[in-house]
């Protein structure tokens, strides 16, 4: 019971966070994200809100990393699972599997499913290193932490634009 409580106590505090950022106050903060077992960070003001990989509802004759639709609270949502659209492996569905609603704050119902959330992350812990040119301007930032792991940052607004992102038609 005790660990249900800590849980919950953990999602109200990052709420409070995310809350927070959306509203320009407090510190600078990355949300860190395992995606395919690689380390991707995104800004705690563009984070929208973390849900449990609800039951998702197919749709048919879309690419295979557009996962469906979820209805969370009402409100649909379109689910990419980000690591297949990445081009690696679907993301294994277990109780560290975790929706992201990332489009909410660009009047988009767009969400990312991910392997597990890696908790909140200092800016001042990283070192920039030189942008990947090879990679998607959305993921084109990297850098490094202090045990030398490198790092994604995901720049939403230009996910949000991608048109291979939008396009989920085959």
């Amino acid at each position: 019971m005790a660990r249900k409580s800590s849980l919950r106590d953990f999602q109200a505090y990052l709420a409070g966070r995310l809350s927070e950022a959306a509203q320009g106050h407090g510190g600078a903060s990355w949300l860190g994200l395992d995606v395919a077992g690689e380390g991707w960070l995104i800004d705690l003001s563009d984070g929208g809100e973390i849900v449990q990989a609800p039951q998702l509802a197919g749709v048919p004759l879309v690419h295979p990393w557009f996962s469906g639709i979820a209805n969370v609270r009402g409100n649909l949502y379109a689910v990419t699972d980000f690591a297949a659209f990445l081009g690696a492996p679907p993301t294994p569905r277990n109780v560290n599997t975790r929706l992201l609603l990332i489009g909410v704050r660009h009047g988009s119902n767009a969400a990312l499913l991910v392997s597990r959330m890696l908790g909140l992350k200092k800016p001042e812990n990283f070192q920039p290193m030189a942008a990947d040119e090879a990679f998607p301007v959305w993921g084109r930032q990297r850098f490094t932490d202090t045990d030398g792991k490198v790092w994604r940052k995901l720049a939403v607004r230009e996910l949000l634009a991608d048109r291979g992102f939008m396009n989920i038609g085959i």
